[in-house]
């Protein structure tokens, strides 16, 4: 397949630009930058111009059999599918489980309420996310039809490389504690659920779907897996010998722990009942159209065997710092 990604040179993107050559299909990617994966065509071009995509569709110019859109702003993916749609066969868009209106309850299907679509090409604000990926999802199926169009509402995405840091928080915190006594705090949270999407498994899924000329719309998740288990697997990866540290949420929030990633957070951790159901989707729709799991020891060991290769500021985008875990543990034992 002639293939056109708009984006690649991140980690989804690039995972996906890697399968994609990896599979023998013929790759071009547009990004702003110049490092695109070995194997692709790289067209360069800033998605905030108008134009961006002018070279792509002039006269004589490649049609393409699929596009693959990373974007979350709403007029990146306007304009694509306005100056595509005549281009290529099949529009692919990576959009998020944040679209549904409610993610309190376990077992959210494709068909469940989405959120009101945002209006404008540009996000005000990152409470808009999941509106904006709305109204991206409208503008593709506007533009290509449901018969030509590939929906990916994915979960938490996480494997080797993860830039935010979530996947691989737990496994590399068992295996480089904070403090002496190699004490690890950890929520009082065992039953919660969570789950994770290894990003090879969604690229090589995403390429399969293609192969088959599937069309629709999927969530992309991991099986649900109570964040004790998670913990524990991680913790045995690590090798990890000293103690767990439970924390309540009552605690951890009077703390000023955050939920799920970001700085001073405990990564997968979710206490806001409204949010829960991110750890529980269903992939049932998913699976039935060929998406291969790997096991989660799978992906944790080879996230941590990447976390461990790399400088300790690439990897810890989310979670405590030493400092704060240390703070924390002390805290707890004079409460």
């Amino acid at each position: 397949m002639n293939i056109l990604l708009l984006g690649g040179t991140a980690w989804l993107g690039r995972t996906i630009a890697e399968t994609a050559v990896a599979a023998g299909h013929d790759v071009s990617c547009v990004a702003r930058g110049t490092d695109a994966p070995a194997g692709v065509t790289l067209v360069q071009a800033d998605r905030d111009e108008d134009h961006a995509l002018a070279s792509l569709t002039a006269p004589g110019t490649a049609r393409w059999d699929a596009v693959i859109d990373v974007a979350r702003q709403p007029g990146y993916v306007r304009r694509a599918v306005h100056d595509l749609a005549a281009h290529a066969e099949r529009y692919v868009y990576i959009s998020s489980c944040n679209v549904y209106a409610s993610l309190a309850s376990y077992g959210i299907d494709e068909a469940a309420p989405l959120n009101t679509a945002l209006t404008s090409d540009v996000m005000a604000s990152p409470d808009e996310y999941g509106a904006a990926k709305v109204a991206c999802e409208e503008a593709v199926l506007a533009g290509f039809g449901a018969d030509r169009t590939i929906i990916i509402r994915p979960g938490l995405i996480g494997g080797p490389g993860d830039p935010t840091g979530r996947s691989s928080y737990w496994p590399l915190r068992f295996a480089r504690p904070s403090n002496p006594q190699a004490q690890v705090l950890v929520p009082d949270a065992a039953q919660q659920l969570t789950s994770v999407i290894d990003v090879r498994d969604l690229a090589a899924w995403i390429m399969r779907l293609l192969e088959q000329t599937v069309s629709g719309i999927f969530n992309a998740a991991g099986n649900p897996t109570p964040l004790g288990e998670h913990l524990a697997i991680a913790r045995r990866l690590a090798d990890h010998k000293g103690s767990l540290v439970g924390a309540s949420p009552e605690w951890l929030a009077s703390q000023d722990v955050a939920q799920w990633s970001g700085p001073r957070s405990f990564p997968l951790w979710l206490a806001d009942p409204e949010a829960r159901g991110i750890g529980a989707l269903s992939n049932e729709s998913a699976r039935a159209t060929g998406l291969v799991l790997r096991p989660l020891t799978d992906t944790l060991s080879d996230t941590l065997a990447w976390a461990n290769s790399c400088g300790i500021a690439t990897v810890t985008r989310s979670g405590l710092t030493d400092d704060e875990e240390c703070e924390l543990l002390g805290e707890l034992g004079r409460a």
